[in-house]
């Protein structure tokens, strides 16, 4: 078994195979082998947009799509001029792979599976003669006058450079700060809030189409859709929230208190709006004459907050009870006691401190030709294609950075 290589890449996700294939593909004289420590690799890639793989985001102009990085905003802005969401498409069409865009932005291949991207994968590093080595689990790493020398489980490795994209791996921060770099402390991102509340109790499932979300007494803010659940609340409003405030969250243990605003009024005009209601509906019963488009079973949950019975038409209720109602629409306060990973996508923030890295080349400053692509580095994104788009992007400059040395 060959145990020398031009380029080693560690790890067998997303960012590894995009590093490994482009770089055989533009080099096919350097050898090139990827190291994964289970049976198989792309484990994030088959679970990803439940068995769809949410390959990208239809986001177009580099400074609107670095908003989606709650870490790694600013560092990404240059890469993403080089290599971003239109490239992605190019660079899967060309190989084969055609993908479509729904609704919301996010896009997958037409085939609706993400076997269609692993094949794909897989066929291109077989066909520019990339090695895949499997169950190799590395347990050290290290320069020996410019070779670096990589323990596994199964044996000693060695290579001119070497790729680091093991994504969110415990144990690679512990081998990459024994060579110096600062690993910034893995929080969860992108997760749902537990919520015990007797107005969500009983409506799992209702969605609020367009809502405001603060944390109580932080600068914490989101807005989007927001979905109940049989556990609290999720949806884009909730996982924007999570993503951005993924360690004051933290710091909070996952206790606090989120105040919604489910109108996107302010108090006093839904107050007035209410008034004008209770002249024009006069007759009819609150609990069953929903306003602001907001779905029935949560109108009714407000309505009852507000402590409005449901045979009160609106000619009877007072003045107390028109603010309580107000205040439930735009102001309406849960407690969170705990959090709850969204599906299977788990991601944190987190990761070699973006200090230590040349964007240019996604080259390590405190190691020569050691590189990195995808979330072994402190960047993380918003649901919807962007962790992807991140480790396209990130391989993809790396691929290029080492054809040009």
């Amino acid at each position: 078994m060959n145990n020398t290589y031009n380029i080693i890449v560690i790890g067998g996700g997303a960012a590894g195979f995009f590093a490994a294939i482009n770089i055989a593909e533009q080099n096919p004289d350097l050898s090139v082998a990827i190291l994964e420590k289970g049976k198989t690799g792309l484990q994030k890639v088959k679970i990803s947009g439940g068995g769809r793989c949410n390959v990208t985001h239809a986001e177009f102009i580099p400074s609107e799509l670095v908003k989606n990085y709650p870490r790694g905003e600013k560092e990404l802005l240059g890469p993403f001029h080089t290599f971003m969401t239109g490239d992605t498409i190019a660079w899967f069409e060309e190989r084969g792979v055609e993908l479509k865009i729904e609704d919301d932005g996010r896009m997958f291949p037409i085939s609706n599976s993400s076997q269609t991207i692993i094949d794909c994968f897989l066929y291109e590093a077989k066909k520019h003669n990339v090695d895949i080595l499997y169950n190799y689990n590395v347990k050290s790493l290290s320069n020996n006058d410019g070779i670096f020398i990589i323990e596994t489980s199964e044996g000693k490795l060695k290579s001119d450079k070497v790729i680091i994209a093991t994504g969110s791996n415990p144990k690679m921060w512990q081998v990459l700060k024994t060579l110096g770099h600062k690993i910034i402390e893995p929080v969860p991102s992108l997760f749902t809030f537990d919520i015990k509340d007797s107005r969500i109790k009983d409506i799992p499932g209702v969605v609020a189409k367009d809502v405001e979300v603060k944390v109580v007494n932080t600068n914490l803010y989101s807005e989007g859709p927001l979905l109940i659940t049989h556990v609290g609340m999720s949806a884009p409003a909730i996982l924007k929230l999570s993503a951005f405030g993924a360690v004051e969250l933290a710091e909070l243990d996952y206790n606090f208190k989120i105040e919604v605003n489910f109108i996107r009024l302010d108090f006093e005009s839904c107050l007035e709006q209410l008034k004008i209601l209770k002249q024009e509906l006069a007759k009819k019963t609150v609990f069953n004459s929903a306003q602001f488009e907001l779905p029935k079973r949560l109108w009714k949950q407000l309505v009852i907050a507000s402590h409005i019975n449901d045979n009160e038409r609106w000619s009877d209720i007072n003045k107390d009870q028109l603010e309580a109602l107000a205040s439930q629409l735009t102001q309406a306060v849960f407690e969170v006691t705990g959090k709850s990973t969204f599906k299977e996508e788990f991601v944190t923030a987190g990761g070699v401190d973006l200090k230590d890295i040349n964007f240019k080349t996604y080259e390590s400053k405190l190691v020569p030709h050691l590189y990195f692509a995808g979330e072994v580095i402190n960047v993380d994104a918003i649901t919807g294609g962007f962790n992807f788009q991140n480790a396209w992007t990130g391989a993809y400059i790396v691929s290029k950075a080492i054809q040009l040395k």
